[in-house]
């Protein structure tokens, strides 16, 4: 299990959910880099969050369900103000529609090293941290290795199309990029998913993965190898966290093979082929499986994996 040698910072919101199903109301701690960061803890890694709590009642709840599950703060991460809700209306499906109230400004000026660093979803395009965000990934160029999820929410930011600029920069200057179809859909309405994963390739990450809900994932990677695989849920009781579980499963599998965390791994990714993507990919489909079978975006442990 890797640990102490590839610590991981996560860069990302950290929010309440505040589920509606079924006509009653309840919270949970969510955030899609904050589930990101939890997944990544509970399976074993070192791994740190930059985000904005405020220092009310929730973000006391948030601050403790992360230190819980192992997840460390990064300094000026709890802040003076309100913490962030997302209302998710659960449908009979299981699929979740969001609604945000959010505040994103970090301090990213005191970050303690880490050999990887995650972002994604508002973290890159909400202002005012937006830009100080991309600021730290040019920084870290040739040092950390990074992986970016886009996770585009249009009820926050408006118009996809106009986010692609500002998307495929982040492309750019990540060595594993992560999305869904319905990214991919939102950003390139007049692309093929094929079309979309050689475009981002193009542009610089190593290795570049879609999921497809119960149509499981496809990925191509510098090397040549690519794919696909079905998904491995039997059992879906919601899909809160289940794009975040992947990630977090299939940044662990590339951890644990070396594959992430600083300039050697990242030529070793370039490199890498089938049979290790195949294994991290792996992971992430069992993790994103074992979440959508318990309500809310559960986090699985190693001990839970075959």
């Amino acid at each position: 299990m890797s640990t102490e040698h590839d610590p991981v910072l996560v860069v990302g919101e950290a929010l309440v959910d505040i589920v509606e199903r079924d006509g009653s109301t309840s919270e949970h701690v969510g955030g899609s880099p904050a589930n990101v960061a939890m997944g990544l803890a509970r399976l074993g890694h070192h791994t740190s969050l930059a985000a904005c709590i405020g220092d009310d009642e929730r973000g006391a709840v948030v601050a403790r369900h992360l230190a819980d599950r192992g997840v460390s703060l990064a300094p000026g991460t709890v802040r003076p103000g309100r913490t962030s809700t997302a209302l998710a209306a659960i449908g009979a499906d299981g699929a979740a529609e969001y609604t945000f109230d959010l505040d994103w400004d970090p301090a990213l000026e005191r970050l303690t090293p880490a050999s990887h660093v995650h972002t994604g979803s508002l973290a890159t395009v909400l202002a005012p941290g937006s830009a100080g965000v991309v600021d730290l990934l040019v920084r870290l160029a040739g040092g950390a290795t990074v992986s970016y999820d886009p996770n585009i929410r249009p009820s926050v930011v408006g118009d996809p199309a106009a986010l692609v600029d500002g998307v495929e920069h982040v492309v750019r200057l990540s060595d594993v990029v992560k999305a869904s179809d319905e990214d991919v859909a939102l950003l390139y309405p007049q692309l093929s998913l094929g079309d979309v994963l050689e475009r981002w390739l193009a542009l610089g990450p190593a290795l570049v993965v879609v999921t497809r809900g119960a149509a499981g994932v496809v990925w191509r990677s510098t090397s040549g190898a690519h794919g696909s695989s079905p998904t491995r849920a039997e059992r879906v009781v919601d899909t809160v966290g289940a794009g975040d579980s992947f990630m977090a499963g299939l940044l662990s599998g590339l951890l644990d093979a070396d594959l992430l965390g600083g300039p050697h791994a990242a030529e070793s990714l370039r490199r890498a082929g089938s049979p290790a993507l195949e294994a991290a990919i792996e992971r992430g489909l069992t993790t994103s499986a074992l979440t959508v079978s318990h309500p809310g975006a559960y986090a699985p442990t190693r001990s839970e994996l075959p």
